[in-house]
């Protein structure tokens, strides 16, 4: 997988079933609802796929795309809004209806649902998992994918549905996102605080109802410089712990095949 040298490889690539995945993100929620869960990634890295795999998989989950409400703000910028407009009143047990400003302005109608009777909420897009955002979370998933095959899929994608104009201002739009992108995610580092890293691109084939899974390597402990803030209902963080590095133990064990549960040993973002 050809990766971005600011973006660490990963050890032991296994897969398991969909299903296994969710049961392990079930069972971090201990009863707290809704489970408030980050999928993260590069553009085209496949975050959309794997929330509607989930979205299909467990009833009454709502996907909310961080692109709805990037629409139309300048880039990486719009962390506020997904923080105190959707996340805030999650957490307090409120429903969402809101109606990012760019859009009355730029003419789209329509809000922003989130029922808080969800039983799960994914924040789905580059961006889901944002440093500002991270105490909200119950889990972040980070997204692994071949840059390269990320752009091209992205590009065919985005010609194909005209959003951005026509094949060559297609290109130059993905290009100019892609140096903002690369920016903000060499500085954020949302893989830091993933629990699980999905390829995108899978390295080996799958079998229908399968992904790709594996941990990232040990890397050396930072500690944040914000606190995090203290949710009702949450325990509290410990950011120094959140990014330590797994002992060697932790890494054989993660290799040794066990598939009861993908999560086991993972810390809570």
């Amino acid at each position: 997988m050809r990766l971005l040298p600011e973006e660490p490889g990963v050890r032991g690539w296994r897969t398991i079933r969909v299903e296994e995945l969710w049961r392990g993100l079930r069972d971090r929620a201990a009863g707290r609802a809704p489970l408030i869960v980050a999928v993260d990634g590069r553009g085209a890295a496949g975050k959309s796929t794997l929330a509607g795999v989930l979205a299909a998989l467990v009833p009454g989950l709502v996907v909310v795309h961080t692109d709805d409400l990037a629409w139309h703000e300048p880039l990486f910028a719009w962390f506020h809004l997904l923080r105190e407009d959707v996340l805030v009143p999650l957490r307090r047990g409120e429903d969402v209806a809101f109606t990012p400003p760019a859009w009355p302005v730029h003419g789209r109608e329509g809000a922003i649902v989130v029922p808080a009777s969800a039983p799960v909420v994914v924040i789905e897009g580059v961006g889901a998992a944002h440093a500002s955002v991270s105490a909200f979370l119950d889990a972040a998933i980070w997204v692994q994918s071949d840059h390269v095959e990320a752009e091209r899929r992205g590009i065919a994608r985005d010609v194909a549905s005209g959003a951005n104009g026509d094949h060559d201002q297609t290109v130059a739009f993905w290009h100019e996102w892609w140096n903002a992108e690369r920016a903000y995610l060499a500085e954020d580092r949302p893989w830091e605080r993933a629990g699980l890293i999905v390829a995108g691109t899978p390295p080996m084939p799958l079998l229908e109802g399968t992904i790709a899974v594996a941990r990232l390597e040990p890397v050396v402990p930072q500690v944040r410089s914000f606190e995090a803030p203290l949710l009702p209902g949450l325990p509290p963080l410990d950011i120094t712990e959140l990014l330590a590095p797994m002992d060697e133990a932790d890494l054989c064990d993660w290799e040794d095949g066990h598939t009861e549960d993908p999560l086991r040993g993972v810390r809570p973002v």
